[in-house]
């Protein structure tokens, strides 16, 4: 198949699929919050931070980056890693599914 044969399957200019693999990676790339829970948003890495906003039930997060912090015990274990979701935004990973107990990004 050449490449003028898979653009006109794409839909013409292949924007279609390019835009179905990038919304197929960024929800790869989120993680769910813990059922049932509303999240508290802090503007550094621990819970002496204030908060800057509450995450609603049933959320996903895209982790940036992580940092060690303050140890919280949540419905995924204890854990002192802080997962920055935004600039000067932190959450827990204590209450982020991310099926791992270490780091599953670039330190910040």
């Amino acid at each position: 198949m050449s490449v003028d044969q898979s653009r006109d399957i794409a839909g013409g200019d292949g924007k279609a699929a390019a835009q179905a693999v990038t919304t197929a990676a960024a929800t790869a790339s989120s993680y769910p919050v813990a059922p049932g829970y509303r999240l508290n948003v802090r503007s550094g890495p621990g819970t002496g931070y204030s908060v800057v906003r509450t995450l609603p039930e049933g959320s996903r997060v895209a982790i940036n980056c992580q940092t060690p912090g303050t140890w919280v015990t949540g419905p995924y274990g204890a854990s002192n890693i802080w997962d920055n979701i935004g600039s000067g935004q932190y959450v827990s990973d204590a209450y982020i599914r991310t099926g791992s107990d270490g780091y599953v990004a670039p330190r910040c």
